[in-house]
């Protein structure tokens, strides 16, 4: 009898120890979540806090959120290339007795933040939710229901879109909700240790999850609030501050890696007699379409901004004069080929844009030659015919 209360009492303490430790690990990642906004951050740290040795202990994990497409896409991967890279890792990390603030440190996020073997291999795995997609990730998103995929079951779920690219042998697929609505999603495994997925770990998983959901939501709308403060309200471009900043930011990394930097300052051509003429809501129109013609003539380092009334502005990274002359000759031809809509009736109006190009280092050493120059460009373009591109 004494030996079954010794049992039990060494059961209990056990089980205290490890609701102890499961709280401990709990408190620490909401304590981490708690220190930043930035979103990017927030996921290294969800992950993180999945994957590390300190907090959950899975071998694997990928974050998914929901993008403006409603479909779910990959956003941070976190896990060893192979058993023999987790074991090194693993050593690694005893040895060193590291803690979830060591873990989650800005240059460590930095290193473990560029694309891995595991992100690489399940980047172009986008998830649509709409009726008819039939899928694990779907599934788990619609309901809004953790999924434990054991691994006497995973065989028939083979040919299913995640378990085409994520080659597992048991998997957790845990959703991500705020207020009830799932924004996120996060699958999980143990590949390398096989070690089983009990009870438990799915009831501390959910814990953690509830918390995660939240701070991508808070961290969402911290973004979206940011984002407003940089652009511009008429046409969602980059506004003249947002423009101020990356091109001091651009110019210093141009010094530094002695790299060329062009600017584009584009004017609309008679713009204020088209409004005397058609209205403002019809300047609107222009001003909107113009904009949208210039993001999508733009590449990915390029800053398209509204400069102010009907002038824009185009911040062209690693990119000559030369080469910025020839896109601002394609940018050109497209505004004059255009037909703008008018607003409320049938008919389409035209209009031309008058463009000034200077770079560094060949034209201007500074912020203020630069935009200097450039205007000054745009403005004999102007003056000498309109719907035309100049050089400094």
């Amino acid at each position: 009898m004494d030996k079954d209360i010794t049992v039990d009492k060494d059961d209990l303490a056990e089980k205290i120890n490890r609701a102890q430790r499961e709280m401990s690990v709990l408190y620490e990642i909401s304590n981490a979540m708690r220190t930043t906004l930035e979103l990017n951050r927030i996921l290294y740290i969800i992950l993180t806090g999945v994957t590390s040795h300190v907090g959950l202990g899975f071998n694997r994990a990928v974050l998914f959120l929901l993008n403006q497409n409603r479909s779910l896409e990959p956003k941070l991967a976190i896990g060893p290339e192979s058993g023999e890279h987790a074991q090194r890792i693993w050593e690694y990390i005893s040895k060193s007795n590291q803690h979830l603030d060591d873990l989650i440190k800005e240059e460590k996020i930095e290193q473990n933040t560029n694309p891995s073997a595991l992100y690489q291999s399940i980047k172009n795995l986008k998830i649509p939710l709409g009726d008819g997609h039939k899928n694990l990730l779907a599934e788990a998103f619609h309901f809004g229901m953790p999924m434990h995929i054991t691994e006497d079951k995973i065989a028939q779920y083979a040919n299913d879109p995640l378990l085409q690219v994520f080659k597992t042998n048991e998997l957790v697929i845990m959703p991500l909700k705020a207020k009830d609505k799932v924004n996120g999603i996060i699958i999980a495994d143990n590949l390398f240790t096989r070690k089983p997925i009990t009870e438990n770990d799915m009831k501390i998983f959910i814990m953690l999850a509830n918390q995660a959901g939240l701070a991508i939501e808070n961290s969402q709308l911290y973004e979206l609030v940011i984002y407003r403060s940089h652009t511009d309200p008429v046409t969602n471009l980059w506004n003249h501050g947002f423009f101020q900043n990356k091109l001091t930011e651009g110019l210093e990394f141009a010094k530094k890696n002695t790299q060329p930097l062009s600017l584009m300052m584009i004017d609309i051509d008679n713009f204020k007699k088209f409004n005397d003429t058609y209205g403002h809501q019809n300047g609107d129109v222009i001003l909107k379409e113009l904009a949208n013609i210039l993001k999508l003539s733009s590449r990915e380092n390029d800053y398209v901004c509204r400069y102010g009334g009907e002038e824009f502005s185009m911040i062209l990274n690693q990119t000559s004069k030369d080469q910025s002359y020839t896109i601002a000759e394609r940018i050109r031809q497209k505004i004059e080929a255009y037909n703008f809509p008018k607003f409320s009736a049938d008919q389409n109006l035209k209009t031309t844009v008058s463009i000034g190009i200077a770079d560094f280092p060949q034209d201007a050493h500074t912020k203020e030659e630069l935009i200097n120059l450039a205007d000054k460009a745009m403005y004999i373009a102007k003056f000498s015919g309109k719907n035309r591109t100049c050089l400094a």
